[in-house]
């Protein structure tokens, strides 16, 4: 795989986590406006980078080997 289909990879896990923190926030937004508790908290959203492996050190080790 080249270094720029790897870097359209990285960028394609980047979409998917922002897709689902948006989702996130919006169910939390609804949940505020109800008066009712958050669905995800601080941690939830930290999550995401790990799942799909968009970290500094994931990525740059990804690209450079």
């Amino acid at each position: 795989m080249t270094p720029e289909q790897k870097a359209a990879f990285v960028n394609s896990q980047v979409a998917c986590a922002l897709i689902e923190a948006m989702g996130m926030k919006a169910e939390n937004q609804q949940r505020t406006h109800f008066g009712q508790s958050i669905a995800y908290g601080e941690e939830a959203f930290a999550a995401l980078i790990e799942k799909y492996g968009i970290h500094h050190n994931a990525v740059h080790q990804y690209i450079f080997t």
